[in-house]
């Protein structure tokens, strides 16, 4: 084995810092999920969702995410702890963590966010207990990132005081809805709401879809969504409603209500508004989603550095042995920067997972403008978790050879499980343009319709300067870049202050030119909004990428500076300097076509890269046991090898160290 730097680091110090307020939910979970809680290898569809199930039930009380939820139902009101139950769940199993947040962060907490006081008297404590299975019936067959404009509809008539619930055509289809194939049997279902033959927007009801023995309510068809490439043991289903009458209590009415007489009344009075208001509610279940991708991706590249360290290959001409695998270049090249990039994100949830504890997590109103804030940083980095989880994990299997492609090594199933991630809880494109939306129109409370984003005439008025969100370091940051010298060729490109300012130029730079574009096109095409918005997509979607890599730095900037002991916070320092200086390379044909970085400068960045990737590597294996994963839970067999593995490289040692032995002596023999 290498000799690793890492003694000067106090482990246990670095786990404090990843593990951070939150500490006490993951080492409960560390403690108490077992090898029960473990995939299963090569069982069938039927198998895995039959296992699922009974493990949620299993799961101990104090674990979990239904924590979230008041004390009086069950819960302990810890919305952060939720999220990082959600984490902790897809470490061990993204089948388990997926049914979970169908459970307690979709359904269950659309009943919370979007009921009364009656709905929650009569079915959370059931939901929280898991009594009551239920789904989150949002997405249709044909409407699925657009929400706003969902066909199902559910039209209220006094004369029996319900809602008729209504699947209209094919294409309205309720489709991949968790839950809904074998165990829900009540289901959060979203509709357009009617009464007195006017349209009040997408509101939700709560709908029983089947008896207590099981079988489909009368008007209610339920089919399976088929086979899938992984999350076998989630149950994704169909479901369609023919004219299915639902009481008018059962309408979730926190933010729209009917009378008896058919009179409609929100505290919402704008439509847009309200839809917007209702999602922001439900932000959590975004939040949960790019946490899990993080989660995964840190269960890949464990597996991935801890086989490096012990698979050898190629010998070099002036040594007994091949080479470890993490030594070489190219190996280091695929496995740090990840694990850089892998622990910015971190950071960046940590402090996003905080910002939802205090924006939902008290008694009173809600600050609107910091719900909007939330949920564009919530969209922003479920995109890059997820897209980073997909990449990452695909480049773990690789680097494991043929031995990552064997099922027995997880890989295959983290790389299956976590790949829909990218799709659900918000296609990643979709949100992208969310978050450039709110960049362009400073986090207007009317978004519209995400098509067409709005009327040519809200381009020319609202379009405005950027006024840059910092995250919790702001005073630090903003110390940070006012200190860097005005000439970047006499900046070393490690300076803190200067990879923030690059980041922060290039995000400003990007919303510049897209404000002109768009103020161009409001010139132009002022009758073709779509075309206004569609010919700068490709620039707006870069500048949303761009602003997330901003506040991901921003936020590891802001965990190193509350990191008390030293040697991490030197450790973590370093990483943070490969992150930056990793995502500069990356998009090195900006900053040259820029005029950001000399050809000269760009060439040094590659060379302070590679030295960085030199200087970690004693640390490789440190970083990775930072995040504590007990090792049953990676569940794979090339890491149960590893102590035999180690034992043979002793004994190769031991042997070569008395070949080396008997040549001196020949040779001394020979002289003498």
């Amino acid at each position: 084995m290498p000799d690793h730097a890492s003694d000067r680091i106090d482990l246990a110090g670095l786990q404090d810092v990843l593990d951070g307020p939150w500490a006490k939910v993951r080492n409960a979970h560390r403690e108490h999920l077992d090898e029960r809680f473990l995939p299963v290898y090569g069982e069938t569809g039927d198998q895995a969702r039959e296992r699922i199930t009974r493990l949620l039930g299993e799961l101990p009380t104090e674990l979990g995410m239904a924590s979230a939820f008041p004390a009086e139902y069950g819960g302990s009101s810890d919305i952060g702890g939720s999220i990082i139950a959600s984490e902790m769940l897809a470490q061990v199993d993204l089948s388990l963590m997926v049914k979970a947040g169908v459970q307690w962060g979709l359904f269950g907490g659309a009943v919370a966010a979007l009921g009364t006081r009656r709905h929650h008297d009569a079915y959370l404590r059931d939901i929280v207990s898991g009594k009551i299975f239920g789904c989150f019936a949002m997405t249709e067959t044909g409407h699925g990132s657009d929400v706003q404009q969902l066909r199902t509809t559910c039209t209220y008539d006094p004369q029996t005081q319900t809602f008729d619930l209504h699947t209209p055509h094919e294409a309205a289809r309720k489709d991949y809805i968790g839950n809904a194939a074998r165990d829900g049997r009540m289901a959060v279902v979203f509709a357009q709401l009617v009464t007195n033959g006017e349209r009040h927007g997408v509101h939700a009801w709560l709908v029983p879809i089947r008896d207590a023995q099981g079988n489909p309510m009368p008007g209610v068809s339920i089919g399976d969504a088929g086979p899938k490439a992984g999350l076998l043991g989630v149950d994704n289903g169909r479901l369609t409603f023919d004219h299915v009458q639902v009481p008018r209590d059962m309408l979730l009415d926190r933010y729209g209500q009917v009378a008896e007489d058919g009179t409609y009344s929100s505290p919402v009075e704008n439509d847009s508004r309200r839809f917007f208001t209702m999602l922001g509610t439900l932000v959590r279940g975004r939040v949960s989603v790019g946490g899990a991708a993080s989660a995964a991706t840190k269960s890949a590249l464990t597996i991935a550095v801890r086989y490096g360290d012990i698979r050898r290959q190629f010998g070099t001409p002036d040594a007994e042995r091949e080479v470890l695998l993490n030594d070489y270049l190219a190996h280091q090249r695929k496995l740090l920067p990840a694990l850089a990039t892998t622990y910015a994100l971190h950071f960046a949830q940590t402090e996003l997972v905080a910002a939802l504890s205090e924006v939902q997590g008290g008694d009173g109103p809600v600050d609107e403008h910091r719900q909007r804030e939330l949920e564009s940083r919530a969209a922003g980095l479920k995109a890059a978790q997820t897209w980073h989880a997909t990449r990452t994990i695909q480049m773990c299997r690789e680097a494991c050879g043929g031995a990552g492609y064997l099922a027995e090594n997880r890989l295959p199933s983290l790389k299956a499980d976590t790949d829909v991630f990218t799709t659900f809880e918000g296609d990643n494109t979709v949100l992208l343009q969310l978050v450039a939306k709110g960049l362009l129109t400073g986090h207007r409370d009317e978004f519209g319709s995400l098509d067409g984003w709005g009327r040519a005439s809200f381009v020319a008025e609202q379009v405005r300067e950027m006024v840059l969100e910092r995250t919790a370091a702001r005073s630090l940051i903003e110390r940070l870049i006012s200190a860097v010298p005005g000439r970047d060729e006499e900046v070393a490109v490690t300076d803190r202050g200067w990879q923030l300012k690059a980041f922060e130029d290039r995000e400003r730079h990007l919303l510049d030119g897209a404000v002109r574009r768009l103020r161009g096109g409001a010139t132009t095409k002022k009758d073709r909004p779509f075309d206004i918005f569609n010919d700068v997509q490709d620039h707006v979607l870069t500048l949303a990428a761009a602003h997330i890599d901003r506040i991901t730095l921003e936020a590891f900037v802001a965990g190193i500076e509350d990191t008390a002991d030293p040697a991490v916070r030197a450790l973590l320092s370093r990483v943070c300097d490969l992150y930056a200086l990793s995502v500069i390379e990356a998009h090195k044909g900006w900053f040259l076509e820029h005029g950001r970085l000399t050809p000269a400068r760009s060439k040094a960045i590659t060379g302070v890269v590679n030295a960085l990737l030199k200087e970690l590597r004693p640390n490789l294996r440190t970083l990775v046991d930072g995040f504590a994963i007990p090792d049953p839970w990676l569940h794979a067999a090339i890491l149960r090898e590893e102590p035999l593995r180690q034992e043979a490289m002793a004994a190769d040692d031991e042997q070569t160290r008395a070949d080396d032995h008997l040549e001196l002596e020949g040779g001394a023999a020979g002289g003498a």
